[in-house]
């Protein structure tokens, strides 16, 4: 007499690693991602054993320093809110510029040494930021910390700079040309300054654009390679994202847009050469 089990197929037992196929999931061994992550010890790797609450106050440090930055430089910033609104409406000082109700004055100003606040401690800000991201980087990753917030730093400055020396001048002078002989501008300083800080912002934020690609081309989200390909869909996207940031007129636009796509273009070369020599070093 039989045993009917031994009629009955067997069942696999073989788990989806043994499956096949399943090894084609693995990261290759060149991905960018785990370059130079062999043989580094833990310390090197960083804090690793820092838990989900240890990140939680890391961050709630980062904000309360980086809030009370904010709020001393504008309170320093109050002091003198009167020498920087002169030289904030210095490029329509021949026009002339009004307030239209009592409080007006006080809130641009107070407004102006928030922003100028801003600016004085963006390098502390960017500094603890980076700090928070370091406990989750590895040894090698953390050499290049120093270099890349110098660069932030300077091309935020940079941006802002050239937006309000450049940029702000030929746009005023643009839009004043639509005036007739009988349509004076009577400027308002709470409109002037909203145009003012929302150009000089745009541009602080457009000219970090060479490290967004740099970074997306480093990890491997984005290749160099596609990025010339689509040179064409680039140029759109930066005349369209120059038409929602700057004023509805042609000059702030295009000024835009052209030192965007310099810095696009240039970005790109840097990141190709680097990919290329860290396939050399392979």
């Amino acid at each position: 007499m039989t045993d009917s089990r031994d009629d009955q197929p067997q069942q696999d037992h073989t788990g989806p690693r043994d499956q096949m196929g399943f090894d084609e999931l693995k990261p290759a061994d060149d991905h960018p991602l785990l370059e130079g992550l062999e043989g580094e010890t833990e310390e090197e790797r960083g804090e690793k054993g820092m838990g989900f609450l240890d990140h939680l106050e890391d961050l709630r440090r980062t904000l309360i320093q980086s809030s009370l930055a904010m709020m001393v430089a504008t309170i320093l910033c109050w002091f003198v809110s009167s020498q920087l609104l002169d030289i904030l409406v210095r490029p329509i000082k021949d026009q002339g510029v009004y307030f239209t109700a009592p409080n007006e004055a006080f809130l641009v100003r107070f407004k102006l040494a928030a922003v100028m606040g801003l600016f004085a401690v963006a390098p502390f800000i960017f500094f603890r930021l980076y700090m928070f991201i370091i406990p989750g980087l590895y040894h090698k990753e953390k050499k290049v910390v120093t270099p890349l917030l110098i660069t932030t730093t300077l091309l935020f400055y940079t941006g802002v700079s050239f937006g309000f020396l450049v940029v702000i001048p030929q746009v005023i002078t643009f839009l004043m040309g639509f005036g007739t002989a009988y349509l004076s501008p009577l400027i308002g300083i709470g409109a002037y300054f909203a145009l003012v800080t929302r150009l000089v912002l745009a541009f602080g934020l457009v000219f970090q654009l060479p490290l967004v690609v740099l970074f997306l081309s480093v990890i491997g989200l984005v290749k160099p390679k596609t990025l010339l390909k689509t040179w064409r869909y680039a140029i759109v996207i930066i005349f369209a994202v120059s038409a929602l940031l700057t004023p509805p007129d042609v000059i702030s636009q295009v000024m835009m847009a052209g030192p965007v796509l310099v810095l696009y273009w240039s970005s790109v070369l840097v990141a190709l050469i680097v990919t290329r020599k860290r396939r050399k070093d392979h």
